[in-house]
């Protein structure tokens, strides 16, 4: 084999591998988040998927002759890309919303055995191209220098330009149908026919059919999220917005100020306190999605403005174009990460600032630090308050945390969260919470009385409850942050 054609071979098996490993976390994001150990999984069987094709590779290679393993591996290396795709969704649709342990289930079903084949060529090829011991050195290190260049290739071309120009899925086809069409050719210039057999064909056709008839829980996807609209059956013009396992916005077309989730009811409730008699208020919004609180504000509070930090220019696309959004004056959305765009609002700026962002299930790690909490404060006016979503459950390690974090920037903490939801001893409550902090006095009852005018009876933790609550809990920060590592999940039992 020529020298040009070993290297080329190598340079895309090697590719095709981190392509793979990188659309993993979002092909698996709608059944099981994106969080850091969804992450953490992928990067750990990939790589036991490359130490055990280099390992099994170069032993194969020393029993067969290492032209009859180049074509074959490569092919089978595309039909494993295919089937990537139903098993994810197989899996995933019994496994949503998994934990840690299941995720890396999932993950190794999907993506060790192409990972372990593909990294099999390589080792194959240096057998192949060992034509002199005294040159083992320079052919080993010029091959695995090659193979390496091509992953970093892959993991650019991926993560710069594949995710934000296709979907997920007909990028992976596409990788499949390039290796299997590679394989193919591969063994016929090697003169391995025999190796083109009946029941090649037939696995090419199986992995490439059960690709194509795999369910797709995305209707729209961006870089950042699989996302679909559903229709509230119940209610005429409500919509809510689905970004991976979550519904992250519901918009009533018909009536702006209905809060359709408990939360964002919360957030009226706080809103109310602050501005009774529907003033104008000036407020930050860190994530936007479907836009509810803008629009809840323009119809509620006439003359309020609303700056709102979106990541993701999908979902403003979405909330214009499929969710009645009408962009004004007084709504701008700024696109990017949050913590960067916030490090440019204005100082005293706001009466209110609105956190509502999240990655999976959790708030991004770095939106949910004292450094960035120090931000806020400084965009805030004096007076300004400013509320937080978040979920958690059973020993709510992270919501004592976010507590303590805010405590530590702000004079006055408060909570809101579900009756009972507190209890110290109960380990399967939890949910939605509303962190509340200000240096000015919180209006807490003005807030339970807003609350109990919607027919609620939900509970606001202050004072020396909530510093029980909160514990021994550490202040998060830029430098210690485990926000996924502190969260515990809906219980699924």
């Amino acid at each position: 084999m020529h020298r040009f054609a070993a290297a080329a071979l190598v340079f895309v098996s090697s590719a095709a591998v981190l392509v793979l490993e990188i659309l993993a976390a979002r092909l698996m994001a709608p059944y099981v988040g994106v969080t850091l150990e969804v992450y953490t999984a992928i990067i750990g069987v990939v790589l036991a998927g490359i130490a055990v094709g280099s390992w099994w590779g170069g032993k194969a290679a020393d029993q067969v002759d290492p032209r009859n393993l180049i074509g074959p591996l490569i092919v089978a290396g595309g039909v494993l890309a295919f089937v990537t795709i139903p098993l994810v969704d197989g899996l995933g649709a019994g496994l949503r919303g998994a934990g840690p342990a299941t995720t890396t289930i999932i993950t190794f079903l999907a993506f060790f055995a192409p990972a372990a084949v593909l990294t099999a060529v390589t080792p194959s090829i240096i057998k192949l191209q060992l034509e002199d011991l005294d040159e083992t050195g320079r052919v080993v290190g010029r091959l695995s220098a090659i193979g390496t260049a091509g992953a970093i290739l892959g993991t650019f071309a991926t993560g710069f330009i594949l995710v934000a120009a296709a979907p997920t899925r007909p990028v992976i086809r596409g990788v499949a149908v390039l290796l299997v069409l590679l394989g193919l050719a591969v063994t016929v210039w090697l003169k391995r026919w025999r190796a083109v057999s009946a029941t090649t064909v037939a696995l090419v056709v199986a992995g490439g059919a059960l690709s194509f008839a795999a369910s797709h829980p995305c209707q729209y996807e961006s870089a950042y999220y699989c996302a679909f609209i559903e229709n509230d059956e119940d209610r005429r013009g409500g919509y809510a917005l689905w970004l991976d396992t979550l519904r992250h916005s519901y918009v009533d077309l018909n009536d702006p100020s209905h809060l359709e989730f408990t939360y964002t009811a919360w957030f009226g409730d706080v809103i109310n306190a602050i501005a009774p008699d529907g003033e104008p208020l000036a407020s930050l919004h860190i994530g936007g999605a479907g836009m509810t609180m803008p629009r809840y504000l323009r119809h509620e509070h006439p003359g309020s403005t609303s700056t709102v930090l979106e990541l993701d220019e999908l979902l403003l696309d979405l909330a214009i174009d499929e969710l009645g959004f009408e962009p004004s004056d007084d709504i701008e959305v700024v696109l990017g990460d949050a913590r960067l765009s916030a490090e440019r609002a204005d100082t005293a700026a706001y009466d209110l600032v609105i956190g509502d962002a999240f990655g999976g299930v959790a708030v991004p790690w770095h939106l949910a630090t004292r450094e960035f909490t120090e931000e806020l404060r400084r965009a805030l006016r004096d007076d300004g308050i400013y509320v937080l979503n978040l979920l958690d459950y059973g020993p709510r390690r992270f919501l004592r945390a976010e507590v303590a974090t805010l405590d530590a920037v702000f004079e006055h903490v408060a909570v809101l969260g579900r009756a009972g939801s507190f209890d110290p001893t109960a380990r399967d409550v939890g949910g939605n919470y509303v962190l509340i902090a200000s240096d000015a006095p919180l209006p807490l009852e003005r807030i339970v009385e807003a609350n109990r005018d919607r027919r609620r009876d939900d509970e606001l933790l202050h004072g020396e409850e909530l510093e029980r609550f909160v514990g021994e809990a550490r202040v998060l920060t830029d430098d210690h942050a485990p926000v996924d590592q502190l969260l515990t999940p809906r219980p699924t039992g």
